[in-house]
């Protein structure tokens, strides 16, 4: 039997009761040549008996039983080492796919030849409201033409999501990729495939949605913690300590991962009121370590945060954030006033 253009790996954690949808959509798509392969670990939010009902009445779905609770990263390496695919794709189970989301990728690489990373499009839907993902303005405005990552150094500055890619499987195996222990776990994953990879190729359009239920990061092996993040960065600038010269490279780097410290810092029930100045510190700290030489910071209020941030200044980041929400409470309540 030939290998399928496109192997998922899926882990099974279904904490909100929503990996059927996703298989659901995964089978219910127009484009056929592909495997999913469903990881299911010992883990209390793991539905067995749903998995191996999908592959007993699916061939294209087969279940990966791991006699441990593992955690995602090292569910998701278990699953591409099983793999035949061409290309890899990582879903979760609060993803779905439109019907002719494969379609799409698959006529894309038809397009474009073999490439070592096809970047796509995504949206969100959370409390009802759909939006675009954070790539959107990055793919449009990337052209159509594959380019290696130094040349379209604005995609390493999309946010390192693992999910919004197709990986070439020869390309994992050459880069010996794999997802460290931990939450964030595919922060230093995506930078490595992407760094590491010599033609890599955009399709501008949502192949896949995230209905996360919440908006904290799920954990990504047991123990984890939200200050795994800092780890993750760690590594993943690691990867250009040998090459300074790459300045529009580490400051693509250099302004998300601020940018998602910020997010991290604000996203509620994400960092604990007794873990905001350790967590404050250890961003800042990062700030210093890893700035650009000639790095010139955001404009607007995002330029204050980073300014706050850089030094150190966590009393007034606290202040100036409170007076930010002070400001639209009043100005939401005048809008209010008929």
């Amino acid at each position: 039997m030939p290998s399928p253009l496109i192997s998922v790996v899926l882990p099974a954690y279904d904490q909100h009761e929503q990996l059927a949808d996703c298989l659901d959509s995964l089978l219910g798509q127009s484009f056929r040549d592909v495997e999913v392969i469903v990881v299911a670990d010992r883990s209390a939010e793991t539905p067995r008996d749903l998995v191996d009902a999908f592959a007993a009445k699916h061939p294209q779905v087969s279940v990966l039983h791991l006699d441990a609770a593992v955690g995602v990263g090292v569910a998701r390496n278990a699953g591409a080492a099983r793999a035949a695919g061409e290309y890899l794709l990582f879903l979760d189970a609060d993803h779905v796919l439109p019907p002719d989301g494969l379609q799409a990728l698959a006529d894309r690489l038809a397009e474009t030849g073999p490439v070592d990373v096809l970047q796509f499009g995504h949206t969100r839907l959370h409390n009802g409201r759909e939006w675009a993902g954070g790539a959107a303005q990055r793919l449009a405005a990337a052209g159509s033409e594959v380019a290696g990552p130094f040349e379209r150094p604005e995609l390493l500055g999309a946010p390192p999501l693992i999910w919004d890619r197709l990986v070439r499987r020869g390309h994992w195996a050459e880069l010996k990729l794999a997802f460290p222990d931990g939450r964030y776990e595919e922060i230093p994953v995506v930078y490595e495939a992407m760094l590491g990879a010599q033609r890599v190729a955009v399709l501008p359009r949502e192949c896949v949605q995230l209905r996360r239920r919440e908006t904290v990061h799920p954990t990504g092996s047991p123990g984890g913690s939200v200050f795994d993040l800092f780890e993750q960065y760690e590594r993943a600038f690691a990867l250009l300590e040998d090459q300074p010269h790459l300045y529009a490279v580490r400051d693509a780097v250099f302004v998300r991962m601020i940018r998602h410290y910020l997010f991290v810092f604000d996203l509620a029930g994400c960092v604990t009121r007794a873990e905001r100045p350790q967590f404050f510190h250890r961003a800042a700290e990062h700030h210093r370590r890893f700035l650009p030489p000639g790095h010139k910071k955001p404009g607007g209020r995002e330029g204050v945060k980073f300014t706050l941030l850089a030094g150190g200044a966590y009393p007034a980041f606290e202040v100036a954030k409170l007076s930010h929400i002070a400001r639209g409470t009043i100005t939401g309540a005048n809008r209010r006033k008929p």
